[in-house]
């Protein structure tokens, strides 16, 4: 049927009898308003004229944007500190070196021999730390690191690469029982009874062993608590002291410990192949087994004692070292402690018949080494520590360094070949931290 065209006097006579109507709804409504119980009505829109399009309809919402996820506040806990020491050899050797005491190696000088600086911190499950440093003892810690070339594309790999860094580690702990914390990047060794910082252990020098086993290690661990007093930990690694593996294969470590009020231990393996590859010895795991204990019998005497056995299987027999430790230390007054320790430290090396020896770990082929170090430690304030040190030092073969001739100039062509048993130092040296 066709459609009969609406007239524009038509059209705008029911456009105002639409106005009309929502006026009236209009004052209904405000009557209403004046009692404040009542809802409001309510509000219709007038219709439009006939014939005339229909209003836009109202646009949809968009949705708000959403809340951030609740998140945990950081804490941040910046520390540091700084080592500083003279020394004197009584043998006086010309070239000024204390040889293998890496830790304190320098004759007749003044020496800055650590500058750290680095920061905790934590948010929620998440933490971590970074500790950077500068000074004599970074470069002995990476010593050992492996030398890895590089190309035009990748990066070479060594000591001078990574000696600036101490620890630099990210921590999750995973809710699980009592809770199960995973840590990934490099991390101070848990072998022995020493660490790091001077402040952290009680002599300045550090004992023969600390300065044979390893520092550092990179990977990733886990710990889990699995009392109160006892905790576990298992780790992938690698490599015995290194942040870049040398050989294709990882090492694991696994240990247990045991704290109290006055006793503390440890229990500690350590595995993996750890010649560099393509060594004559082969490609063999190596056994590492390490432990340390702790007990303050009085308030003012505390007892430690470290026991560590290895062996490595290789073409030529079997290479095996022995270590042992104990110190004790006394807190005279409030300001001042007196320490003693001793140790000794033994490796044989393999050799089959035909007269073949493997090359040797630790001391440079010879059997033992041996030290006996008392230390006074003055405390002027909470975080200084000045210690006043004699040690000595003695091998079963030469491997010291004394008097004016020397035979090598200490070039990588000539080294300087030690000359002596056995040697003796005085150290004063001065630490602070936060």
């Amino acid at each position: 049927m066709k459609r009969v065209p609406t007239s524009p006097l038509a059209a705008s006579a029911a456009w105002l009898a639409s106005l009309a109507s929502f006026a009236a709804v209009l004052s209904t409504s405000s009557a209403a308003a004046a009692d404040e119980d009542a809802p409001p009505p309510p509000v219709i829109s007038p219709a439009p004229p006939e014939g005339a399009l229909p209003p836009d309809p109202t646009p949809l919402q968009a949705f708000p944007p959403a809340e951030p996820a609740p998140s945990s506040p950081v804490k941040i806990t910046p520390t540091g500190y700084l080592e500083a020491y003279y020394a004197w050899n009584f043998n006086r050797p010309v070239n000024g070196i204390t040889n293998y005491r890496g830790f304190d190696n320098r004759h007749d000088s003044f020496t800055l021999s650590n500058a750290a600086l680095g920061t905790y911190f934590e948010s929620g499950p998440v933490s971590g730390k970074l500790m950077l440093q500068i000074g004599a003892m970074g470069s002995t810690y990476y010593t050992l690191e492996p030398n890895n070339p590089g190309t035009n594309a990748a990066n070479a790999s060594g000591p001078d690469l990574w000696k600036y860094i101490q620890e630099a580690y990210i921590t999750y702990k995973v809710a699980i029982g009592r809770g199960l914390e995973l840590k990934a990047g490099v991390v101070a060794s848990p072998i022995g009874m020493e660490a790091f910082a001077v402040h952290d252990h009680w002599t300045w020098s550090r004992s023969n062993l600390y300065f044979a086993l390893p520092y550092y290690h990179t990977g990733l661990r886990a710990t889990y608590e699995l009392s109160e007093h006892f905790s576990a930990e298992a780790a992938v690694l690698n490599g015995w002291n290194s942040i870049v593996d040398n050989n294709e294969a990882k090492s694991v470590e696994s240990h247990v410990t045991y704290r109290a009020d006055k006793v503390t231990g440890q229990l500690l393996y350590f595995g993996g192949i750890e010649r560099s590859a393509g060594a004559p010895e082969g490609a063999y795991w190596r056994h590492h087994f390490d432990a340390v204990g702790e007990v303050d019998p009085t308030k003012w005497l505390q007892l430690a004692a470290q026991a560590d056995y290895g062996f490595e299987p290789n073409r030529f027999g079997t290479a095996r070292w022995y270590a042992g430790a104990i110190a004790a230390r006394a807190k005279a007054c409030d300001w001042l402690y007196l320490v003693a320790r001793g140790d000794r430290f033994y490796e044989q090396l393999a050799t089959d018949s035909e007269g073949h020896t493997s090359t040797p770990l630790f001391w440079n082929g010879v059997e033992w080494v041996s030290s006996f170090t008392a230390t006074a430690d003055f405390r002027p304030h909470d975080n200084i520590s000045v210690r006043l040190e004699f040690r000595h030092d003695q091998a079963d073969g030469l491997l010291y360094f004394t008097g004016d001739t020397l035979v090598g100039n200490g070039s990588a062509t000539s080294p300087y070949l030690p000359n002596a048993r056995s040697q003796e130092t005085l150290l004063l040296g001065a630490t602070a931290w936060f």
